[in-house]
């Protein structure tokens, strides 16, 4: 069983669209949460966010939750949104190290680590995002699914 939690700021955007859409790809031996690193527990995602899941067939009920200890232990792979997340989250469990890398780099990406923010921006930003996460999810599951 691979466990894999996606980490961004307030986990109502980036983080619960990208666990969101690794979770409908309904991958046997994979379970996948979500957090943030200054998230409010309970929290909905945000309604750009639930809209662009709704316009591609995404059926997620989210609640919000602040990143733990316990989770960070949870998962097998801890994918973060930003190098500053990943900074946080060193900062706080540096134990989590072999098991921590941003999204884009864990994919391979060189240049730009960050996978960007649509918090605040209209629908279009928001599925610009979507786009964005699921290619990167998509290469995620070929490199783990090489690995098991």
């Amino acid at each position: 069983m691979r466990r894999i939690l996606f980490v961004c700021t307030g986990n109502t955007c980036r983080s619960p669209m990208a666990e969101a859409i690794l979770k409908n790809k309904n991958l046997e031996g994979i379970e996948v949460r979500s957090a943030g690193v200054f998230a409010v527990d309970g929290n909905e995602a945000s309604a750009h966010a639930k809209q662009v899941l709704e316009e591609n067939q995404i059926v997620h009920n989210h609640q919000s939750s602040m990143l733990t200890g316990e989770e960070v232990g949870w998962a097998d792979l801890i994918l973060t949104m930003t190098g500053s997340h990943k900074g946080a989250i060193l900062n706080y469990y540096p134990e989590s190290a072999a098991k921590l890398f941003t999204l884009k780099e864990y994919t391979g990406e060189t240049v730009f680590q960050d996978v960007s923010d649509p918090y605040g921006g209209n629908v279009s930003i928001y599925r610009e995002t979507f786009q964005e996460l699921e290619k990167l999810i998509d290469i995620v599951i070929e490199k783990i699914t090489k690995h098991t």
